[in-house]
């Protein structure tokens, strides 16, 4: 058995954090329209499963050093290290709203912090100087939206644990309002090029993997970082005097994210319907699940700080979606895991 996880480690896909970012989004979400025991349930796992992936993470290091260095400069697996600062600030939120822990929030906020700095220059510098770079059909997909959602994430948990336990709230705020204004641009960059390439290049069935889904979930969660803003306007004089912007440009994001959901799902229809891909459990799979979950949180979040009762009732609808096929993937994520780990196939 421990020869099967060592062989395994060597291509531990950096994105896999992605399952906790996914867990850890349909516990709030389920948490925020008052379920009662799945939240907590959910939020117990994924403290398990985060602890796990950290200590395969350093396996990987220590047993290889050279694979997990090559991925940092790699065009398909690099970007998936902002999954580590993202799953770490839904950890971190869920500490907020399940259990009212901020300082243990604050505490994964600055974790997340370094990381996002050590992930977002070191890996955006490696790329730009790396002499043999594939075609950008090869080399771009949804996955690199991951770093808005990393960014977002900081924005998020910083407003909503760092004003609460210090001094210094207007500067706080200023930095969090900077983020989430550099996660807008950076999507806008990406999303150009991701565009690009959906429209102006040959697509197969294999390349529509499920991280394209993060189209949607990166409008999303920043539209739950705009919703956070102008929930916390009152606080700053700076979110005040600019509150019709934040509403104007959070309302934006929504809209987007609400765009991407009809043709993402009419793209899988074609994916498996008319060019019969097959199913089977992948890794990208929880790329899916998280903008679910978070297209949920962001919609919730977003009724209440306008106090738009429609806005609202569509989380309360859409919840249902995101945990069925959380549950999907989940039941392919046990099955691979019994596999590798006994042998057994079910």
């Amino acid at each position: 058995m421990v020869s099967k996880i060592k062989a395994e480690l060597k291509d531990l896909h950096p994105a896999y954090f992605a399952l906790v970012m996914a867990t850890g989004i349909i516990s709030i979400s389920t948490n925020l329209l008052d379920w009662s025991i799945l939240p907590r349930a959910l939020f117990l796992l994924n403290i398990i499963i985060y602890i796990t992936l950290l200590i395969l993470n350093v396996m990987r290091i220590i047993y290889y050093p050279r694979q997990f260095v090559a991925d940092l400069s790699d065009h398909s697996r690099g970007v998936g290290f902002f999954t580590i600062v993202a799953a770490t600030g839904v950890v971190a939120t869920q500490f907020i709203v399940i259990c009212g822990n901020l300082l243990l929030a604050k505490i994964l906020w600055y974790i997340a912090a370094g990381l996002w700095l050590i992930f977002m220059y070191g890996i955006f510098c490696a790329l730009t100087v790396k002499g043999n770079k594939p075609s950008l059909s090869e080399g771009i997909n949804g996955g690199w939206l991951v770093s808005v959602v990393a960014t977002q994430s900081l924005s998020v948990v910083g407003c909503l644990s760092l004003p609460e336990l210090g001094v210094g709230k207007e500067g706080l705020f200023t930095i969090m309002l900077a983020l989430w204004l550099c996660g807008g641009m950076l999507y806008i960059w990406l999303i150009s090029l991701i565009f690009y390439r959906y429209t102006f290049f040959e697509f197969s069935p294999s390349d529509l993997m499920p991280p394209y889904w993060i189209n949607m979930g990166a409008m999303a969660i920043s539209t739950l970082a705009g919703a956070t803003l102008i929930q916390k306007a009152a606080d700053s004089p700076l979110l005040l005097s600019i509150l019709p912007f934040l509403k104007g440009f959070t309302l934006w994001y929504w809209a987007t994210a609400t765009w991407w959901i009809p043709l993402m799902a009419l793209l899988a229809i074609w994916r498996h319907a008319v060019k019969r891909f097959p199913f089977s459990y992948d890794q990208g799979y929880w790329g899916l699940v998280f903008p679910l979950g978070m297209y949920t949180v962001c919609t919730f979040q977003l009724g209440s700080a306008i106090n738009s009762d429609l806005i609202s009732a569509i989380s309360r609808g859409f919840v249902y979606i995101s945990v069925l096929v959380f549950s999907l993937v989940f039941f392919g994520f046990l099955r691979r895991l019994l596999t590798i780990v006994f042998g057994i196939r079910v």
